[in-house]
C-alpha cells in the first residue's frame, strides 16, 4: 500500500485529491495538512511514501517544507511532489534543487495524477517528457558556473553519457535507442548514477548534470 500525505491550505484541493487517491485499492492517504509545518510535523510523525506539496501555504511555506524533508536522513525514503498552478511556477526550480521529486499542475487528469504517485514512489521524476524539457531549458538558463559535484570521478564513462541523456530530458526507452541498449540495461546505468552520485532521485540527477557541467544550456537545440 502506497501512504499519502496532501499539503495545501485549501480545504476543497485536498478533499478532490483524498477522494481521488483513497478510491484506488493500493494508495491510501495517512494524512492532511493545510500549512508547510504542520506537513513537517505529520511527515515526522507518519513517514508517508509521497508527499503532495502545495507552495504557497502559511506558516511555512511549501519550499522550506520540502527543503527541511529532504535534508532530514530519517526521512529519505519519503518523496515530496510539488503541486502548482502554473507549469513553470518560478519557485518549481528551487523545490527541485530543495529534493523535490517532481511536480504537478492542480488541474492534471485524475489518471495522471494516480499514476504519478506511483511512478514516484517507484523512484521516477514526475516529469512528463514535454514539460521535462521545458523545465530543464528553463533550469539550464538558470544554471550558475559548474561547480564540483561528489562522485562525478567515479563514473564510468557510460554512466556519464547516461548522465548526460537524462540531464535533456530523455526518458530510459529513449535513453535505450540512443545508445542501442534495452529499456533496462538503460536503467540499471541510471539507477547506478544516482546510487554513486548519492541522487535521490532522477529529477536531482538533472540538477547535478547541470550543475557539474556534463550538460550545458543549448544542448537540447
Amino acid at each position: 500500500m502506497t501512504r499519502v500525505l496532501l499539503a495545501d491550505d485549501q480545504m476543497l484541493v485536498r478533499a478532490g485529491f483524498a477522494a481521488l487517491l483513497d478510491a484506488q485499492p493500493d494508495i491510501e492517504v495517512v494524512g492532511e495538512a493545510s500549512d508547510g509545518a504542520q506537513a513537517l510535523g505529520l511527515v515526522r510523525e507518519l513517514t508517508p511514501d509521497a508527499v503532495l506539496m502545495d507552495i504557497r501555504m502559511p506558516v511555512m511555506d511549501g519550499l522550506e517544507a520540502t527543503r527541511r524533508i529532504t535534508e532530514d536522513a530519517a526521512l529519505s525514503e519519503v518523496k515530496v511532489v510539488i503541486l502548482t498552478t502554473f507549469e513553470l511556477d518560478e519557485y518549481v526550480f528551487e523545490a527541485i534543487r530543495a529534493g523535490a521529486s517532481g511536480f504537478l499542475v492542480k488541474d492534471t487528469e485524475p489518471e495522471e495524477l494516480v499514476r504519478a504517485v506511483r511512478a514516484v514512489v517507484d523512484g521516477d521524476a514526475l516529469l512528463s517528457p514535454g514539460v521535462t524539457r521545458r523545465l530543464i531549458a528553463e533550469f539550464a538558463a538558470r544554471s550558475k558556473e559548474p561547480s564540483a559535484v561528489a562522485g562525478l570521478e567515479r563514473l564510468t564513462e557510460r554512466e556519464r553519457e547516461v548522465m548526460a541523456l537524462v540531464g535533456i530530458g530523455l526518458s530510459n526507452e529513449e535513453i535505450a535507442r540512443r545508445l542501442v541498449v534495452s529499456p533496462l540495461t538503460a536503467k540499471t546505468h541510471v539507477s547506478r548514477t544516482m546510487v554513486k552520485l548519492g541522487a535521490r532521485d532522477r529529477a536531482q540527477l538533472v540538477v547535478l548534470a547541470y550543475e557539474s557541467g556534463l550538460v550545458r544550456p543549448g544542448w537540447l537545440g
